[in-house]
């Protein structure tokens, strides 16, 4: 049996209930709770433990069942080729009949509010996790328990038997993201031909095949957090097998990692002279997911971006 969970300060019902539902999947009381950022579209709160350990939670009430497995499957998948640091696992929440607080509770890192610090460390370290391979382009995270990558509401397929390249993986990722964005009213049926376009003419843009890496899958620059000690973390990755350069053009959509970060990298692993020309059809598939996630402007730049190869 847990011993009694006590919350520091005055907590409401939701706090309460919170520090039930994390004390028994990590089989440590919870002794206080505050919240704190938790990206966009996800809530958390940090954790004081029994046992003097600081975690993070997130949450969201509508997550589908196994998201944060997943989530967890991956964390563990990037953390294995010892590149660069990854928040470790500590338990994955999913009580049966409480399906609001599925979740996922990870070790507490201290972020520094800094973008500056360790990008030489940042691109030699992403190198050596893209070269720890995958088993199949498209293909989920080992143990994720399932085919489909997920970003909150939006879903790209999994591969089907017949694709075995990636631009074979991605040109299906842009039609069914697509589809999704025009359901949602952030795209119109002008701009899903646009997409369906770029699909099918893939093969000229794609560039050479290259063997699948093992890609964190949500690579913008939010999801590289500095600690204190100005050292790169990976978090909330949407980890898969796939093209390397997919990350690195993700990588680049709120602006670019730097001259260094290249540098290192390509000391690890050299890079395609003509990947710059690739960049924006790479970012098809993340401006797509922006555009059924929040919308905006979202749209209209990833129907410019596809644009820019189908004229």
């Amino acid at each position: 049996m847990l011993p009694k969970v006590t919350i520091a300060g005055v907590a409401g019902k939701e706090e309460i209930e919170l520090t039930q539902v994390t004390g028994e999947a990590l089989g440590v009381p919870v002794v206080s709770v505050a919240p704190c950022g938790g990206g966009d579209i996800n809530r958390a709160w940090k954790l004081g433990l029994g046992d003097g350990r600081t975690a993070f939670f997130k949450s969201r009430a509508d997550a589908p069942a196994g998201e944060f497995r997943a989530e967890a499957a991956g964390l563990r998948w990037l953390a294995e080729p010892a590149g660069l640091r990854v928040p470790e696992v500590l338990a994955v929440v999913d009580p049966p009949g409480r399906t609001g607080w599925r979740g996922l509770v990870l070790e507490w890192v201290e972020a520094s509010g800094s973008r500056a610090g360790g990008s030489r460390e940042l691109g030699r370290g992403l190198a050596i996790v893209h070269s720890a391979g995958a088993e199949r382009h498209g293909a989920a995270a080992p143990g994720s328990g399932r085919g489909e990558i997920r970003f909150g509401r939006a879903v790209m397929p999994a591969p089907g038997p017949g694709e075995v390249s990636f631009a074979e993986v991605y040109a299906s990722r842009v039609e069914a993201l697509a589809a999704q964005a025009l359901d949602r009213g952030a795209i119109d049926r002008d701009d899903a031909a646009v997409f369906t376009a770029l699909a099918a003419g893939i093969d000229r843009f794609a560039g050479p095949e290259q063997p699948p890496a093992r890609l964190h899958g949500d690579l913008w620059s939010g999801n590289v957090m500095t600690g204190p000690d100005e050292r790169p973390w990976l978090i909330d990755p949407a980890a898969h097998g796939g093209h390397r350069e997919l990350d690195l053009a993700m990588l680049e959509l709120f602006g670019s990692p730097g001259a260094e970060f290249y540098a290192a990298y390509e000391e690890v692993s050299p890079l395609d002279p003509d990947r710059p020309e690739r960049i924006n059809l790479w970012q098809v598939q993340p401006l797509l997911v922006h555009a059924i996630l929040f919308g905006g402007h979202y749209g209209a730049a990833a129907t410019t971006a596809a644009r820019s190869y189908t004229r």
